[in-house]
């Protein structure tokens, strides 16, 4: 009797043991993100990641890490080239002091009025495999690109006006919303965006270049910055969604096309819920006698543009690249009457 429960017992941890192998994933991927924890947009590709295992029957685990979880926001393209990361989700204006084209894929400032116009371009105007000629010398590959909806401007100063930015410090990313700040006369300080909270707080910086309404909203920032302009006319930075170019190559083409699928499905979800948690959250701060958000008036915007459209023409020169990122993007704006 003995012998028997001996050999019930082995028999069963072995089969835990097959089981456990059986239920491993064959592919185990940590991609940083570029938002903090807290972030609503955060949990967004959290969810999307489990939504991938359930969708490979366990075969990929994505952990989708924080800003500065391994390494900082500027830092994430080598480290996913060299495989310290397996993958990023980012703005890639952060490497462009690696190649500028990135600064001008990654975020064409004042170009898109409508996230899914920039959506468009990308998946059907050739914009994800230009950013894939630019970005697999750099090791890595674009499996999609998605965005925000349009950007708020937190503001510890009413600003109703591109008057209003002369002096004016405000947090700006390296690249071209760096350099267009400049040219409106505001005074761009270079912070990642996981300063920005302590960077308003402690009157560092004035405004912010700073995510969406309601990411901004979630982490308190309109306690002290009360003066939003929403809905944004300035900023629409690109996520590239990415992985090492040597494990995308080594995958089954199956597994490619559902984490090509699984991501733009991410995309467009992420501008709907954030859409939604946007309004939800504007409604709240106008009923809120303390924070007073703005709309800058079309013709305020028209200035802004025709400031960006010179920088562009100015970034386009730098190289052959970002000749090729001007023209394409040019040409598609053109080609739906949005230029």
């Amino acid at each position: 009797m003995i012998r028997l429960k001996q050999l019930v017992i082995a028999t069963s941890s072995v089969l835990l043991l097959g089981a456990s192998s059986a239920w491993a994933a064959e592919y185990e991927w940590k991609f940083q993100a570029s938002e903090t924890a807290g972030e609503p947009s955060f949990k967004i590709k959290q969810e999307w990641a489990e939504k991938i295992g359930v969708m490979t029957d366990g075969r990929v685990e994505i952990e989708v890490m924080p800003i500065n979880s391994v390494v900082g926001p500027t830092e994430t393209l080598q480290a996913v080239s060299t495989g310290i990361l397996q993958g990023h989700m980012t703005d890639p204006s952060y490497f462009s002091g690696q190649n500028p084209a990135f600064g001008m894929l990654g975020n064409l400032v004042g170009a898109w009025s409508d996230p899914y116009d920039f959506l468009e371009y990308m998946k059907q105007g050739g914009g994800e495999e230009l950013y894939n000629e630019l970005s697999e010398p750099y090791g890595t590959h674009l499996i999609s690109a998605a965005t925000f909806p349009l950007e708020s401007i937190p503001s510890t100063v009413p600003i109703e006006s591109i008057e209003d930015f002369q002096g004016l410090k405000i947090r700006a990313p390296q690249g071209m919303v760096y350099n267009i700040f400049e040219r409106i006369g505001a005074t761009p300080v270079n912070l990642p965006g996981s300063e920005v909270y302590t960077a308003l707080e402690k009157g560092v910086i004035d405004a912010a270049d700073s995510t969406v309404l309601s990411n901004n909203d979630a982490m308190g920032i309109h306690d002290f910055a009360p003066y939003p302009l929403y809905p944004g006319f300035h900023s629409m930075p690109m996520i590239a969604v990415s992985i090492n170019k040597e494990i995308w190559d080594g995958l089954p083409e199956g597994l490619q096309l559902t984490l090509e699928t699984a991501f733009d499905a991410m995309a467009y979800d992420l501008i709907a819920s954030l859409q939604e948690q946007d309004i939800e959250t504007l409604r709240e701060l106008k009923a809120d006698p303390d924070v007073h958000p703005f709309d800058l008036p079309a013709e305020e915007r028209k200035q802004f543009r025709q400031a960006a459209e010179k920088e562009w023409k100015e970034w386009a020169g730098r190289n052959e690249m970002t000749q090729k990122v001007y023209e394409s993007a040019t040409s598609f704006l053109k080609s739906r009457d949005l230029l």
